[in-house]
């Protein structure tokens, strides 16, 4: 969108709350993401996002270790996993905040541990929910994806950001 900007990673409890479900916690995230750094840049537009996946009504973590990813893909094969992304736009100046949750259901190809194995060697996305990381070699997992935006699977919904952004009289093309 050639707009300057800055990142910044706040550093927040990302724990679900009891009962909360996903598309909740995303949510709670974003907004969170974004009032942490809101007075650091008071005059600014502050996007914030977080991603929470699920497989039916289970939460889908990190999997930090090569064996954990290799059950998550596993427990993923032939299976249709939910990425639920939240964006929060708060103008810091004015307090204003715009929220959305975009989710994106992705549904994986029939994964053995031959195929597991070759792409954990290839990518070990041990850092990604689901073991997936879809915006690289990921994408040879996966037999369909659908969702009103195909961005918020990378974890930013740009479709809607650019209609939150053109709330805030930002001009974009």
């Amino acid at each position: 969108m050639r707009l300057d900007f800055k990142t910044h990673s706040p550093d927040i409890d990302e724990s679900p709350l009891s009962g909360e479900t996903a598309p909740e916690l995303a949510l709670r995230l974003a907004m969170a993401k974004a009032d942490a750094v809101a007075s650091s840049y008071p005059e600014s537009l502050i996007i914030g996002s977080d991603q929470v996946a699920t497989n039916g009504t289970s939460l889908i973590n990190k999997p930090g270790t090569h064996a954990a990813a290799a059950a998550q893909l596993r427990e993923m094969s032939g299976r249709t996993i939910t990425f639920h992304t939240a964006l929060c736009l708060l103008n810091a100046k004015t307090g204003r905040r715009q929220s959305n949750v975009s989710p994106v259901a992705v549904t994986m190809r029939e994964l053995d541990d031959a195929r597991i194995e070759r792409y954990l060697a290839a990518e070990p996305a041990y850092d990604c929910a689901g073991s997936a990381r879809i915006e690289a070699f990921g994408i040879t997992l996966v037999a369909k994806i659908s969702g009103d935006d195909p961005n918020a699977l990378i974890g930013l919904p740009l479709i809607e950001l650019c209609s939150m952004l053109r709330n805030e009289g930002v001009e974009l093309p």
